[in-house]
């Protein structure tokens, strides 16, 4: 006989377990429905940030220039020193080839002496430590060997130095090749966050960045503020003749040009050498603290790591190459925090 019973029901626990997941899932799929989009930045705060992450860009790229410049006297050094070696070398052959010609007619004549015989059978330092009869040698045989004994020591010196000039250039080449890639990142960050403006909003800020330069360039008055010096006025002019140059990181020249690459470019031009990087430019001549007192082709030296330098141009006013993604141009001294001048 079939069993006849009723379902069962199902236990209030689970009951509004189930209730209080359904009202969740409706809650949670209401609050998705209406929250707001993630908000795009404006086109104000990627120019900020752009801003921020090519003076970060800026920073090492001054690093990255001193690297390079020690890098290149390194190399120098090193050269000269293999080169030192190379010729002493050749010097202390030639002595050892005066003394074994002295030993050889000494044999064949058949009065070769034991201090001799000792000095071709081991270092030259050992013979004149331990021989007691150098009477037995002639006057110039005790000096040639007393100038091998000196050339050995140069040489063993300058291999010591070459070998640690080698591991600091090495370590050099590190660092270099570190801060490119730093800069290379910050560079490539600005471009991903540029990307995300609208064509309009690209167009604006160029613009925008056209017409700041343009109206400094208007307000430029050298009749108001002489120039320096001669020399300093000739730098300025070899500057103005690089207007509208691209910025290059690590460049100096002639075609495009990082901030202090343009500076010790110009002053070249004027047959003046200056330090290749802005923090040591910025020790290389009389500082000027007072804007009032700047006068055409000082150097102007900004933020507080010393880290970007151009011309003063008069009026209030500066020549620079100011950043990737812009060109060598006018700008007002006071888009960036001043330190001082610098008058060469």
């Amino acid at each position: 006989m079939a069993s006849h019973r009723r379902p069962k029901q199902p236990s209030r626990t689970r009951v509004t377990v189930l209730t209080t997941a359904a009202a969740a899932a409706v809650a949670l799929s209401s609050q998705a429905a209406n929250a707001a989009p993630s908000e795009k930045p404006s086109k104000d705060e990627v120019k900020s940030k752009v801003d921020k992450l090519y003076e970060e860009a800026e920073q090492a790229t001054e690093k990255y220039n001193g690297a390079k410049e020690k890098q290149e006297k390194l190399q120098k050094e090193v050269s000269t020193i293999q080169d030192n070696v190379a010729r002493g070398q050749d010097e202390l052959n030639e002595l050892r080839d005066s003394i074994g010609l002295a030993a050889a007619a000494q044999y064949r004549s058949g009065s070769i002496d034991s201090s001799l015989q000792l000095f071709l059978s081991s270092n030259p330092d050992d013979y004149l430590d331990k021989a007691s009869t150098a009477d037995q040698l002639s006057a110039q045989q005790v000096e040639s060997l007393k100038k091998i004994q000196e050339k050995q020591r140069e040489l063993a010196q300058d291999r010591a130095e070459a070998s640690g000039k080698l591991k600091d250039l090495a370590s050099t080449r590190t660092e270099l090749g570190n801060k490119k890639k730093e800069v290379q990142a910050k560079l490539a960050e600005a471009q991903k966050l540029l990307n995300t403006l609208t064509a309009k909003e690209k167009a604006d800020l160029a613009a925008a960045d056209a017409r700041a330069s343009r109206d400094a360039g208007e307000r430029v008055d050298l009749g108001n503020t002489g120039p320096a010096s001669g020399r300093a006025m000739a730098a300025f002019q070899a500057a103005q003749s690089k207007i509208g140059s691209p910025y290059v990181y690590g460049a100096s020249g002639p075609s495009s040009f990082d901030c202090s690459g343009l500076t010790s470019w110009a002053f070249a031009q004027a047959g003046v050498s200056i330090p290749r990087i802005s923090q040591d430019q910025a020790n290389a001549g009389t500082r000027i603290y007072s804007q009032s007192d700047l006068k055409v082709g000082d150097l102007v030296i900004f933020y507080g790591d010393l880290h970007h330098v151009g011309f003063y141009a008069g009026n209030g006013q500066v020549l620079h190459a100011p950043r990737s993604g812009t060109v060598v141009r006018y700008e007002s001294i006071n888009n960036m925090p001043f330190q001082f001048g610098v008058r060469i």
